[in-house]
């Protein structure tokens, strides 16, 4: 099986530096096969026969968190379940990046994207969003970043079960996983 995780928190602001040509090395030295990472903010497809998301998500954790020496958290998704990403986006995400900011909020359990999506406030006129089974659409009007209310999600309860790509590199990580 195809899988993508999505580490939290590393790379951002000096914080939990972590190369991405270690980070590899690890990984496939815990068995999991054809690691690659995509740009350095911890986006890594792989390949394994494990057939429990949540087992190996924890496995995946438990081995960043030993080798690195930080709490490692990670959104694990299927090939299937990014699939359904990029297919389930609303008509037109995406398409007017010089007006719009575009991004995916992904949703770690035991949180459900639809869930957390009815809790998220919102700046009329600013943001955006909706939800599917998978993850959170988010858009903002650029000309009003300032007045977004999508910076206050770091105080949702959810915030540490959650990870966040922009479109472009949500696509371009659809891309990859099916080459």
């Amino acid at each position: 099986m195809k899988y993508l995780a999505l580490l939290r928190g590393i790379n951002v602001g000096g914080n939990n530096l972590i190369s991405m040509a270690e980070l590899r090395r690890c990984l496939e030295d815990a068995g999991l096969k054809n690691v690659s990472t995509y740009i350095q903010s911890g986006n890594v497809l792989f390949e394994s026969s494990a057939r429990d998301p949540a087992r190996l998500a924890s496995k995946i954790e438990s081995i960043l968190t030993a080798r690195f020496g930080y709490t490692a958290l990670i959104v694990l998704v299927s090939a299937d379940e990014l699939g359904a990403v990029v297919d389930g986006a609303p008509d037109g995400f995406g398409d007017d990046a010089a007006e719009y900011r575009y991004d995916v909020i992904f949703i770690r359990r035991p949180f459900q994207a639809r869930e957390v999506r009815s809790t998220l406030k919102l700046k009329e006129g600013v943001d955006e969003a909706s939800a599917n089974d998978h993850a959170i659409y988010c858009r903002r009007l650029i000309s009003k970043a300032g007045q977004s209310h999508f910076p206050k999600i770091v105080s949702h309860r959810a915030y540490k079960s959650m990870t966040i790509r922009n479109w472009n590199t949500t696509c371009k990580l659809h891309q990859l996983m099916n080459q």
